[in-house]
């Protein structure tokens, strides 16, 4: 797509924030119930003859008013005698963690963020720095991945988002409180090398769109997690992953597809054998859907796979 929508601005670095990476959520109570109605789940359940993977598409940022969640979610996860996760829980609160993000945020080889931003992009991020009192200057060892990144943090915390509120943390805490196994399909070292090793070029691209109008950017962030409230498969798809594809190739291959790809033996693990316990796999949205998703990844592969979704049954009756 081509026209300013929801990911034409923001970049793919929104994406990452908030479907494909969730490094930066912290553990908090979950909110109480509210009278909003459950988000629709993207859940799937894998089976083969022996036992079964359940995948739940996260949005790593969430509002209080996204709980309580479907019956089809809380069915899944009372099922499921473990969770997965992209990365093992106690890695996210390793202290070694943020040093690792803070090291790969750097350059190499003598590059700085001035010798990376062609001079209008520096601009605006220069004029958008010193309404705040900050300056170019402070920002010179930093790589516009990680800039935009923290961007998309503040501007979606603006708008009433939370990473404790986010999906993965509900369930890292459920499952703690259930007492029940935890994993992670890659390990943290993996998430970040994903990151740091997207090309200069198209980090550049990511920033520039969301330099160019930050509230057109919170005004998309709204319109997916809206999206994603509505389990609206075909939407996501158009806005987030399409258009990561087509704008930012690169990216899109070492943040999506490589790591799904990656992350196929460790499910297919889970189905393997005369195990009969099933396992719940929670990982951002943009993992699942498409035709690089793992959902699509795995029917291929012979797997019995049915979406779960009893609101959509509902939906499809009443037309």
């Amino acid at each position: 797509m081509h026209h300013r929508n929801a990911f034409h601005s923001a970049g793919p670095l929104l994406l990452l924030a908030l479907f494909a990476t969730a490094s930066f959520g912290v553990f908090a109570q979950t909110p109480s119930a509210t009278a909003a109605p459950p988000p629709v789940p993207l859940l799937w359940k894998v089976s083969d003859p022996d036992n079964a993977v359940y995948l739940l598409g996260s949005f790593h940022l969430l509002k209080t008013t996204d709980y309580p969640l479907s019956a089809d979610v809380e069915v899944a996860f009372e099922d499921a005698a473990s969770l997965v996760f992209e990365v093992e829980p106690s890695e996210l609160t390793s202290p070694a963690t943020m040093a690792k993000f803070r090291s790969a945020a750097g350059y190499e080889d003598g590059e700085s963020l001035s010798t990376v931003l062609p001079a209008d992009v520096k601009a605006r991020l220069a004029a958008l720095l010193s309404a705040s009192g900050g300056s170019i200057a402070q920002m010179e060892t930093t790589e516009p991945w990680a800039i935009s990144l923290g961007m998309v943090m503040g501007m979606a915390q603006s708008a009433g988002f939370r990473p404790e509120q986010g999906l993965d943390n509900h369930f890292i805490r459920r499952a703690a409180e259930a007492g029940k196994p935890v994993a992670g399909l890659e390990t943290i070292d993996a998430q970040v090398a994903a990151m740091d090793g997207t090309p200069h070029s198209e980090q550049v691209y990511s920033l520039n769109k969301l330099l160019e109008s930050p509230q057109e950017s919170i005004r998309e962030l709204q319109d997916l997690h809206q999206a994603w409230r509505s389990g609206d498969i075909d939407r996501l798809d158009g806005k987030m992953r399409k258009e990561m594809q087509a704008h930012t190739p690169v990216s899109y291959r070492m943040i999506n597809l490589d790591r799904n790809n990656a992350w196929l033996p460790a499910i297919e693990r889970r189905l393997a054998g005369s195990n009969a316990d099933n396992t719940l796999i929670v990982v951002g949205s943009l993992h699942l859907i498409g035709e690089d998703g793992v959902v699509e990844k795995l029917r291929a592969k012979g797997y019995r796979v049915e979406r779960i979704c009893s609101a959509c049954a509902v939906a499809r009756d009443a037309k």
